[in-house]
């Protein structure tokens, strides 16, 4: 199944794309999971450097990957379940905010999750709403 933004598909996330803002959809009982997917994922790997003196240090390399948001469908092991045991035929995954950082991400998120009340309600796979976002990663960039 594919991601859609304004009903359109997804085959490529924007240049400026940190991450996203997702609603999947169950067709079979209308119930809901709002998230986030960050596009890249952080990967750490060690290199030997050979010193001037001839000894040898081991130095870390941090690099971007691209990340599994093409196959996602959230951290819910309920929709998960549900996801296996329906088929993803029966989900729609739509994309509701391109986040341009992490922080915007948390944030849109938590607003999202909180606007919909996705904890006082059946309705949303969601158990848990989890952020940490400071103010001035925020302010006059949204």
């Amino acid at each position: 199944m594919s991601w859609y933004y304004q009903n359109k598909i997804v085959e490529e996330l924007p240049e400026d794309c940190v991450g996203f803002v997702y609603l999947i959809v169950n067709k079979a009982n209308s119930r809901m999971y709002i998230g986030k997917k960050l596009s890249k994922f952080s990967k750490t790997t060690y290199k030997v450097v050979k010193l001037k003196n001839g000894t040898k240090k081991k130095k870390k390399v941090r690099s971007k990957i691209d990340s599994d948001w093409m196959e996602y469908y959230g951290s819910s092991i309920d929709l998960n379940k549900d996801v296996e045991s329906l088929g993803k035929e029966n989900f729609t995954r739509e994309i509701l905010y391109f986040c341009k950082s992490k922080a915007e991400c948390s944030y849109i998120e938590a607003r999202e999750q909180f606007g919909r009340k996705v904890l006082e309600s059946d309705d949303y796979y969601n158990g848990q709403i989890s952020v940490r976002v400071h103010g001035s990663h925020i302010k006059n960039k949204l």
